[in-house]
């Protein structure tokens, strides 16, 4: 979703520095999800991984390239949408550990 959101906006075929930066910080953010590979869609999530202001970067982006997911990467929409649809595992609690 960064790419095509960069490649319309910004004009560029790699990504600009601050969709790098975007795309960095949230494979990082997802990469310590403590909900793993179970993790829902973040509409959905109860736990905000984001800090505001990169939530509302990445929300920006997925405002713009969702709707365009379904010509460029049908299959990749399609699970996504099915994603959305995933309730989110229960979390372990600090003091169950």
């Amino acid at each position: 979703m960064i790419r095509l959101y960069c490649r319309a906006k910004h004009g560029s075929r790699k990504l600009c520095t601050d969709c790098h930066a975007l795309g960095e910080y949230a494979s990082g953010r997802l990469g310590r999800c403590p909900f793993g590979e179970g993790k829902p869609t973040c509409a959905d999530c109860p736990i905000h991984c984001y800090a505001p202001a990169m939530r509302e970067r990445i929300r920006e982006v997925m405002r713009w390239a969702g709707p365009r997911m379904l010509w460029r990467h049908p299959v990749l929409a399609v699970r996504h949408l099915l994603d959305g649809r995933r309730q989110p595992p229960p979390t372990s609690s600090p003091s169950s550990r």
